[in-house]
């Protein structure tokens, strides 16, 4: 991708600061999966609502948008089905994750979603936002570190189908998390654990969201840029808790150059 060799750290907004790494989410940020997610969510919710409706005689009252970038969005897959059940008064056994995805448990559900998830994939693949891959393998030509954070257990299979397990040297995933332990998004744990083993300081490293949680991991794990990515959230949301710098897409920082 030739626009990456072009542009130098020097011409990006973080010019001038003692920067050199980035760390970035996955969905929304380098690919597109956060809409799969989104829909997966909502087929997932949608479902279980109006069963749960005609069950107990009450109406059915959708997943909506405002309930994805409220309750689930970026947050590791379990806490997403908690967080929305309870913005709706619902309490559900916390199961464990063999549970099967029939389970009215938190996991049940939240392994149903993932097995949406995985079949929106399947059927129609991958979109890749090339400007930001771009000004990632730009970066990391001119010497910085890179690392990918993301809530999903699928990060790896993701990175994997689109041909872009070389873009960063470091990967902390849903995997990872729940194997060292670390809490998920709004918690910078995942964030403070890329750097460290990037072996950078958190305020020499830029950070990349398109999730309000997670733009305030940036803000609370003291990174030195924090960008948010706006696909949705809202510019003055990503703002308020956290970002310094907001575009529509990390390629957007080339194009101004």
């Amino acid at each position: 991708m030739p626009i990456a060799t072009r542009v130098p750290p020097s011409a990006l907004p973080w010019s001038g600061e003692d920067l050199s790494a980035i760390i970035c989410d996955l969905d929304g940020v380098i690919t597109d999966t956060a809409a799969v997610h989104a829909t997966a969510w909502k087929d997932l919710f949608d479902e279980y609502l109006r069963t749960r409706a005609a069950r107990d005689g009450t109406p059915f009252v959708p997943f909506t948008e405002a309930d994805y970038l409220d309750h689930v969005d970026g947050k590791p897959r379990y806490d997403g089905v908690r967080d929305f059940l309870a913005a709706r008064g619902i309490t559900l056994p916390e199961g464990d994750p063999g549970d099967d995805p029939d389970a009215e448990t938190v996991c049940g559900l939240g392994n149903r979603k993932n097995m949406a998830f995985n079949d929106v994939i399947d059927r129609d693949g991958v979109t890749v936002f090339e400007g930001a891959v771009a000004l990632v393998r730009g970066l990391a030509e001119a010497g910085w570190r890179t690392a990918v954070v993301s809530s999903s257990k699928n990060c790896g299979p993701v990175l994997e189908r689109v041909g872009l397990t070389d873009l960063f040297e470091v990967r902390v995933d849903g995997l990872y998390a729940a194997a060292a332990g670390l809490p998920g998004k709004p918690a910078p744990d995942t964030y403070l654990e890329a750097a460290r083993l990037l072996k950078v300081a958190p305020e020499r490293a830029v950070m990349v969201e398109d999730a309000i949680v997670g733009v305030q991991s940036g803000r609370d794990g003291g990174f030195g840029v924090v960008v948010g990515i706006d696909r949705g959230a809202g510019a003055d949301s990503l703002r308020d808790n956290g970002a310094h710098i907001v575009v529509k897409d990390l390629g957007d920082l080339l194009r101004d150059n």
